[in-house]
């Protein structure tokens, strides 16, 4: 943690945070063997406690109240996901109903709503919540949100896993970029028919999208892509050169829906 406060960024609450959460592990636990004795739980416990402070209040329903006045003000992006983040600690049950239909009811960007379902399923609800994804009413299942990549389906690592397969050949940094695009992709098409798409483990369906991600990396890096290579480089096929060229203006439509958003 010191190596991160020692790294500058340009949001210096962000500094704040980090050092404040340092101070009080170097005043809690001296030596290394008594921070690893702490158990989960003792550890959600000041979490929980850090959340009721950050709003001045030892009472987590007026923490609660606060928080989705924060939520529901003009704040910048990052701001409304460390909320959520927060609100995932506060022991307040009716801040489920209230944060589900703030979800449903609020103008959000499609990450935010996707930290928000994040939050929610953290929080042990479950049920079904309806959104607008990307031009799509989509109807989503809190509880079968994925919290890490980990719990996306197989076949939706599998396009990532291949095109940064491809990539690494392209520029040894590539893979970092194109991770973090997907990452961000998935966050914005999360329960839209493009996803459902690569649900289907056909490897066709997989190497068409992993060709999109690829191709949508390099017009993003270099302002070019050559369309016969990246082709070829997945053996895509003219059978399947249609289901290639709709995949890459998914992803491409999601790359300039972030591009906009920010």
């Amino acid at each position: 943690m010191k190596f991160l406060l020692r790294c500058q960024g340009d949001e210096r609450q962000h500094a704040i945070e980090w050092e404040n959460l340092l101070n009080w592990l170097e005043e809690s636990f001296p030596t290394i063997d008594e921070a690893d004795r702490l158990e989960n739980e003792d550890l959600e416990e000041q979490f929980r406690r850090t959340a009721l402070s950050d709003y001045g209040s030892n009472n987590a329903t007026e923490a609660a109240t606060k928080l989705m006045d924060t939520l529901k003000s003009s704040i910048p992006m990052e701001q409304k996901m460390l909320t959520l983040e927060r609100a995932t600690y506060l022991d307040v049950p009716e801040l489920d109903e209230q944060l589900i239909n703030w979800l449903q009811e609020a103008t959000l960007s499609s990450a935010v709503q996707f930290k928000a379902l994040q939050c929610l399923k953290k929080r042990g609800c479950s049920g079904t919540v309806q959104l607008t994804r990307m031009d799509e009413t989509v109807n989503l299942l809190i509880e079968e949100t994925p919290l890490s990549m980990n719990e996306f389906p197989d076949s939706v690592n599998a396009i990532l896993e291949k095109a940064v397969l491809a990539l690494e050949q392209v520029d040894v940094t590539m893979p970092i970029l194109v991770t973090e695009l997907w990452l961000e992709c998935l966050q914005c098409i999360y329960g839209t028919r493009s996803y459902g798409w690569m649900l289907n483990e056909e490897e066709y369906i997989e190497d068409c999208f992993a060709a999109g991600l690829h191709h949508t990396m390099q017009l993003i890096v270099y302002g070019y892509a050559v369309d016969d290579d990246i082709r070829e480089t997945y053996g895509i096929t003219n059978e399947y050169r249609f289901r290639y060229e709709q995949a890459s203006r998914v992803i491409r439509e999601v790359a300039l829906y972030l591009q906009d958003s920010d």
